[in-house]
């Protein structure tokens, strides 16, 4: 080998390494704006947002090679206390398909554990926006805390007629109040089956994602319910008008409800 072709060849730049660098800078950058909540999925569906044209496998090694790895699940509350008042029919038997959003809900309790006390979250999620509809936050697994949830629900939307509402046979969900409120707004109550977490697997998922992306891992971050209420504010926020998803086409969910029924 010549002298000049030597030198020629190790001052060479290395394309491949320099193409790399940039696809990592923004992969990071994703990542960490996401609070390491991003798997490669959202990851790769992200940078084809952001105009590159780039494999999963490749988002997948990179990813790898930076060691930048998502989150997984752990522990759940139960409100089963036997039969305290009247257990709906079980409409939803596992079919939670859906044609347009406001026609499946589905709701539970979870609970979470800290230095200071337990916290009790209660959501609504739409079954085909995945869409937190809303959600109520106390110390205690009380009546209340599914009064307050109901109340911003219908506040939010007052024309629920046919709703399907789908819950475990919790005994809140079992109480005459909340019973008589879905009736009022003319919506239909169905229930899982006795100590079947896959009948409301939706509402599940969610817990697991909430948990995995802002609760395991960061419980000392939380000193007091106050604290932890606005960071649930903030992630409830974000997992609504930020966080990309496969089932919504690749948008948050309130867009993806917004599209769904502008084209309705």
């Amino acid at each position: 080998m010549s002298r000049s072709t030597y030198y020629f060849e190790i001052s060479k730049e290395d394309v491949v390494a320099k193409r790399n660098e940039d696809i990592m800078h923004e992969i990071n950058e994703i990542f960490t704006y996401n609070k390491c909540r991003y798997g490669v999925r959202r990851v790769h569906r992200e940078l084809l947002n952001r105009g590159y044209e780039i494999n999963h496998k490749r988002v997948q090694r990179l990813m790898h090679v930076a060691g930048l790895i998502g989150k997984r699940p752990k522990e759940k509350y139960h409100s089963y206390k036997g039969e305290v008042g009247k257990v709906a029919d079980n409409l939803i038997n596992r079919d939670f398909s859906t044609t347009a959003p406001l026609q499946k809900w589905t709701t539970d309790v979870s609970q979470f554990n800290f230095t200071w006390g337990k916290c009790y979250i209660s959501p609504i999620l739409d079954m085909n926006t995945n869409e937190i509809i809303s959600y109520d936050l106390s110390m205690s697994p009380n009546l209340e805390l599914v009064r307050n949830m109901l109340e911003k629900a219908f506040d939010k939307f007052p024309n629920l007629n046919g709703l399907i509402f789908h819950s475990d046979q919790g005994w809140q969900y079992q109480h005459a109040y909340y019973r008589e409120e879905l009736q009022k707004h003319g919506i239909i109550q169905s229930m899982s089956r006795k100590g079947n977490c896959y009948d409301n697997c939706i509402m599940e998922t969610f817990f697991g994602r909430l948990k995995n992306e802002m609760y395991y891992g960061y419980e000392k971050e939380y000193k007091s319910f106050e604290g932890f209420e606005k960071a649930i504010e903030k992630y409830v926020n974000y997992y609504n008008n930020e966080r990309i998803q496969a089932k919504t086409k690749w948008m948050p969910p309130v867009q993806y409800r917004i599209a769904s029924m502008c084209s309705a």
